[in-house]
């Protein structure tokens, strides 16, 4: 089968790769739509810690093209959405439901090959059948698991003033989250203007670009002084993960679900409003819970499938699997707005 390869120093090839064998326990998937993911791109920009060759990919979906001889309940041709976490089942957290805090957890597309290929096996317990979802939807639908994950645990409450700082598509899809459970008065933070101006399309109340106006000046005006209920985390900035402690009211909560990609050091005002405001502080890591893959995964499904999520209009770029590295290119290069970028295996070039 054709997939893309990484190797050392960032080299991606598109080439002929021998498939894995699809196991008793195991389904394999023809895989039509697969997101790149902000953390593909972190590892390409950092020392790739997993095994090399690799391929990546955990944001997928397609069709079920073989399967084992123990599975039962999933059939050939079945559309389905990839959960790419497998837990190890058997760790204290596993154990009391907790599979986002697997202790021994593997990770498709960085323990073992993942989806930017034209088939990929895993155990059957990590498909999620789709039933007539959009093939990009359905590869969006992990992303939004992540989001909706941070919003059950952040519990809004009908009213609730809310600001998000970041708005790649973890962002976005937050926004559209927090909007479905009762927030009515959103405040996007980007130093994108055009960003911002999606994310009015969206349903943001209120946009604000820090590098042109004070951002808690702007916050205070918004809130008559009282600050925001909640502060989502959503860039993995260690600016905007300062910045989150600034804005909060008294007693709000704040969820960082960005990825801190260098240490956070915090001044003497930031760090003085966790105790003096009685701010609750949490993260939020993967999407996973009991019974597998969650509640998040499943409420993901009926949020799109009903049009309370809006998915396409977040998909900005969509490239066949041998344009890959050029894709990776793109993204790299600094110099294009996108948002969603998909690689789509059967795409004809």
């Amino acid at each position: 089968m054709k997939a893309a390869v990484l190797y050392q120093n960032k080299i991606i090839n598109t080439e002929d790769v021998k498939p894995r064998v699809c196991g008793a326990n195991d389904v394999r998937v023809k895989v039509m739509a697969a997101g790149i993911c902000g953390s593909d791109i972190h590892k390409m920009q950092t020392q790739w810690k997993y095994p090399l060759p690799a391929v990546m990919g955990h944001e997928f979906s397609g069709v079920i093209s073989e399967i084992g001889s123990n599975v039962t309940g999933l059939s050939i041709g079945q559309r389905v959405a990839g959960i790419p976490f497998l837990p190890c089942y058997t760790c204290v957290n596993c154990k009391t439901g907790k599979f986002s805090l697997c202790e021994h957890y593997q990770m498709l597309g960085a323990h073992f090959f993942g989806a930017f290929a034209e088939n990929v096996v895993l155990n059957a317990n990590n498909v999620l059948p789709v039933d007539d979802l959009d093939f990009d939807e359905a590869a969006m639908l992990e992303p939004l698991a992540i989001a909706l994950h941070a919003t059950l645990g952040i519990q809004p409450q009908l009213g609730d003033t809310a600001v998000i700082f970041g708005l790649g598509v973890i962002g976005m899809l937050t926004t559209q989250c927090l909007i479905t459970n009762g927030v009515t008065q959103i405040i996007a933070v980007d130093i994108s203007d055009k960003k911002l101006s999606f994310a009015k399309s969206l349903g943001c109340h209120y946009t604000i670009n820090p590098t042109r106006e004070d951002l808690k000046e702007r916050i205070d005006d918004i809130t008559r002084g009282v600050g925001a209920d909640i502060v989502m985390e959503c860039a993995g900035s260690k600016v905007t993960q300062e910045q989150c402690l600034l804005v909060s009211r008294k007693g709000g909560k704040i969820g960082y679900v960005g990825i801190a990609y260098s240490d956070v050091l915090l001044h003497e005002e930031a760090f003085e409003n966790i105790f003096r405001r009685e701010l609750i502080l949490k993260g939020f890591w993967n999407s996973y819970s009991a019974p597998f893959p969650g509640r998040a995964w499943t409420t993901a499904i009926e949020l799109v499938r009903q049009q309370r999520i809006k998915l396409k209009p977040l998909i900005s770029h969509r490239y066949p699997l041998v344009e890959t590295k050029e894709a990776f290119d793109m993204i790299l290069s600094g110099q294009h707005d996108y948002n969603k970028v998909l690689i789509l295996p059967y795409m004809e070039k």
